[in-house]
């Protein structure tokens, strides 16, 4: 296996700062858990820590590596292990505001080419969460499909409705499948190109790590029987990569109670395409959508052509949206006026 099987194309190598330093190389991280990585060099994968001067100089979370960033390393302990030196930029990322209060960054992922967005036919199915994961998408640059988990609890007329649905909500593809019959799973695995990186997102048990599972051929992760409800049981704790035999790369993550959203004003256009193109008909362009004159989206919401709800969970993001670049700006403003307290005071011990 060589670095381009595992994704690294010529964008990344015009990336490269500098010249690589003796007994050093590139590597992808594989997995993180609980600030502890794994890195694959082509060659093996080997844990990793963040050397001194790289921990020093990281400002915020999200300079961290994450799973799918490609890094610099030193290896050390005859090459048994490695300190991460350097973190190549970002072609696309997977990243949301931390759950909480807090206007923190968390990455979910970086370098993905194709986010499968999967909901499950049962109780999971929820179209309004599926249009964060879209806003989600659409900000970090990364292509979205969605898959339909579990259609073996449902009928093919329910199916059929649910497909429906989406088709409202998303172009997106859609693909449906059951991890228990086998449905549609092969129509996922042609999507599968060798060389290229995928993501699966969605909530705990709607069967990402059973998939995974499934396309590698054995149950090479655990996973849990389905409880009561008909539902999977949440496994997954760490997001990792994984290299499927086809050389396709494919990373899971833990399911996510809370998908809040960072600044992605710009994105929302990802996440509702149709209400992005009626907009572009509004007779101002700053229209609210609100009581303007020629305002092309109230005009299809009376005509019934665009849902209440929908509309609704639109101007919801975007409240929320444009909330988090106000704290995040606030945030930036108090660390400047901190860095300058803190420069003046050292002037004043110095004196």
């Amino acid at each position: 296996m060589e670095l381009h099987d595992l994704g690294f194309d010529q964008w990344f190598q015009a990336h490269v700062n500098g010249p690589i330093q003796p007994d050093c190389g590139v590597a992808r991280i594989c997995a993180v858990d609980r600030g502890a990585y794994r890195i694959n060099d082509a060659t093996r994968e080997i844990p990793a820590e963040l050397s001194g001067k790289f921990a020093f100089t990281v400002q915020d979370p999200s300079g961290l590596p994450c799973v799918g960033d490609w890094v610099t390393v030193a290896y050390y302990n005859n090459a048994a292990a490695a300190r991460i030196n350097q973190v190549f930029p970002r072609k696309t990322l997977l990243r949301r505001k931390s759950p909480g209060e807090t206007a923190a960054i968390q990455m979910i992922a970086a370098n993905i080419d194709t986010a499968f967005l999967v909901q499950s036919c049962h109780f999971d199915f929820n179209p309004s969460r599926l249009e964060r994961y879209l806003v989600m998408a659409a900000e970090g640059g990364v292509a979205p499909v969605i898959v339909l988990t579990k259609t073996d609890l449902i009928s093919q007329e329910a199916l059929e409705h649910k497909i429906a649905v989406l088709g409202s909500v998303t172009k997106a593809r859609v693909i449906a499948l059951s991890n228990v019959t086998g449905a549609g799973c092969e129509a996922l695995r042609q999507t599968l190109v060798p060389g290229k990186t995928y993501g699966l997102l969605g909530s705990s048990g709607v069967g990402k790590t059973t998939l995974i599972n499934r396309l590698m051929g054995r149950e090479a992760f655990e996973t849990k029987t389905v409880s009561s409800t008909g539902e999977g049981i949440h496994t997954t704790t760490r997001r990792q990569l994984v290299v499927l035999s086809q050389g396709a790369m494919m990373i899971d993550t833990p399911g996510m109670r809370e998908l809040g959203l960072l600044d992605a004003t710009e994105a929302l256009d990802g996440g509702f395409e149709d209400i992005a193109a009626l907009a572009a008909s509004c007779r101002f362009a700053d229209c609210s959508h609100g009581r303007e004159p020629g305002c092309a989206v109230r005009a299809a919401r009376e005509r019934g052509e665009l849902a209440e709800e929908r509309f609704a969970n639109y101007q919801k993001l975007k409240k929320e949206s444009a909330y988090a670049a106000l704290t995040a700006l606030d945030k930036r403003k108090k660390d400047k006026a901190f860095g300058r307290f803190m420069k003046s005071t050292k002037k004043r011990m110095a004196g």
